[in-house]
């Protein structure tokens, strides 16, 4: 008889961080439930993952969305449940200031970021405290401890999801549901920066410019795997990680060469 695969649902799965966490856990053996909004990128990614050890199931589901997030677990529920949950599903939009602050990117920036994984944690939780094991990651954001300027909506979406990961942590222990928080500094991906300067590829680029080695997708992808993968009494709380080049918020070294 085949062992039953650890299984995990896996949001912002269509593009990025989401994307590299949930191949790496396929590659790791589990089965996944992959759930973003884009379903041709669903489509993409489970053909990416065809041949790797485990199993991808993909789900268009869009976390901003009550009706939706409740359909995403009948779907989960009706094809075994999971015991691990990655919230991984966020973004920024906008770099202005809060004089200049625009609401509608704000009110995004919170829906996205911290009631999409309250949607999500809400409607599973009763699952995995059924399983007795379960576990629970949220990908914040070193913007959730740290202030910059130019920062403050993105500050405030990930400070409430910051506090909110600790809040669950300690109601959810006499549950023995782990709850793991990890805390990227710069990463660079394809779709992050351009949407934050809202498809202004040249400042996009900017974000990155001189920067030797940011943080990739895979990075934390990696680091995100590797937490839900150790044995279950063991639980990395806080995982923060930068590129070497980014020894704080505010010091970011840009001293290479960008090539032409």
């Amino acid at each position: 008889m085949t062992a039953e695969l650890p299984a995990a649902l896996v949001t912002g799965a269509t593009s990025g961080i989401g994307r590299a966490t949930a191949v790496q856990l396929v590659r790791n053996g589990w089965k996944v439930f992959a759930v973003g909004r884009r379903r041709n990128n669903l489509e993409s990614l489970a053909t990416d993952c065809q041949d790797l050890s485990g199993l991808l199931i993909p789900v268009a589901a869009d976390v901003t969305d009550d009706a939706s997030v409740t359909a995403l677990y009948d779907t989960v529920e009706a094809q075994g449940g999971v015991d691990t949950v990655l919230n991984i599903a966020g973004g920024a939009v906008g770099a202005e200031p809060i004089a200049e602050a625009d609401l509608a990117d704000w009110e995004w920036m919170i829906d996205t970021n911290v009631l999409g994984s309250l949607r999500v944690i809400k409607q599973f939780l009763p699952m995995l405290r059924a399983h007795g094991a379960g576990t629970i990651l949220n990908l914040t954001s070193t913007a959730g401890v740290v202030a910059y300027e130019g920062g403050a909506g993105y500050n405030a979406a990930k400070f409430g999801q910051h506090a909110m990961t600790g809040a669950l942590r300690l109601e959810e222990a006499e549950h023995n549901i782990r709850v793991i928080e990890v805390l990227p500094g710069l990463v660079k991906t394809d779709e992050f920066a351009l949407k934050r300067m809202r498809g202004d590829a040249s400042k996009a680029a900017d974000v990155y410019a001189g920067v030797d080695k940011p943080l990739t997708a895979e990075d934390v992808a990696d680091v995100c795997a590797y937490a839900v993968n150790l044995p279950h009494h063991i639980n990395l709380d806080e995982i923060v990680m930068r590129p070497v080049k980014q020894a704080a918020q505010h010091k970011l070294i840009r001293d290479a060469q960008d090539s032409a």
